[in-house]
């Protein structure tokens, strides 16, 4: 065994370090191996010990992890906890991919209530949980535990890069392919699918103008009868589409008949959901 490479940073709550230490004594070992699956599964077992095992000692507790463990270990946080849920070990581990991570807000910001699309303040400060980072904005959990919305040009407030907002649309003579590339970069703040593959657009339409510029009709709807985001993502509609060489007036309408449901999803927004 070596501890050459340099050790992943690993802490223990007490109440792991006690659970283990009678682990430990009960077992008549002296170490416990801690293996990372690829998928972040983790597992602490009594096996011998390797050649190439990287050594963590943690206050009396000597932990033996192989190299792709160790790579995927540092900042992992284990703790014992006894809840409705039963008692047990508890891995958090920050580099697992997906893992939501807690920002605090860099200055006041703006944001929008889901799904009752109501205007909310945000404060300096303020502990917030980026849940969703889809067509430049992002949908954040607050502290209280409210869903909220935050636009693109308040990425900064997050210390994050402002997103693309739009795929890139093929240059060449105006078509609604071009239209419908462009609303495919407007995400549902809630499911990570966008508002075409959700099959929220009953209609696109573009009639071409005396100037030779066109004007883009779109009727839209929304996953739920009344949802207060709605009048966000038409806008958000309306505004990326007006950026499309050659149109001069785009015009989007909420429509509520016929209701939405699931039938209208494409194929690929069913797998997405395992609705297939």
């Amino acid at each position: 065994m070596t501890s050459e490479r340099p050790n992943p940073q690993i802490r223990l709550s007490e109440a792991a370090r006690h659970t283990l230490a009678d682990a430990l004594a009960q077992g008549g070992g002296s170490w416990l191996r801690l293996k990372i699956d690829p998928h972040f599964a983790h597992e602490l077992l009594f096996e011998p010990g390797a050649e190439d095992d990287i050594v963590v000692e943690l206050d009396g507790i000597t932990l033996l992890l192989d190299p792709s463990s160790a790579r995927r270990a540092d900042g992992l946080r284990i703790d014992f906890v006894q809840d409705l849920h039963g008692a047990g070990l508890r891995f958090d581990n920050p580099n697992q991919p997906g893992r939501a991570q807690q920002i605090a807000l860099r200055r006041d910001c703006a944001a929008t209530l889901i799904p009752r699309g109501e205007p909310l303040r945000l404060a300096q400060g303020e502990a917030v949980t980026v849940t969703q980072a889809l067509g430049g904005s992002f949908t954040v959990r607050t502290a209280n535990g409210q869903l909220a919305r935050i636009a693109a040009e308040d990425a900064d407030a997050l210390g994050l890069q402002p997103l693309p907002t739009t795929e890139p649309v093929a240059a060449g003579a105006f078509d609604l392919d071009q239209v419908f590339a462009l609303l495919r970069s407007v995400y549902d703040p809630e499911i990570p699918i966008n508002v075409v593959d959700l099959g929220l657009i009953y209609q696109c339409q573009a009639q071409p103008l005396e100037d030779g510029s066109q004007r883009v009709s779109i009727k839209m709807s929304m996953t739920a009868p009344g949802c207060g985001m709605g009048d966000v993502l038409k806008e958000e509609a309306r505004a990326k589409v007006q950026t499309l060489s050659g149109v001069s007036q785009v015009e989007v309408e909420l429509v509520w008949e016929p209701p939405w449901d699931q039938s209208r999803m494409s194929e690929a927004a069913r797998l997405q959901l395992g609705l297939l």
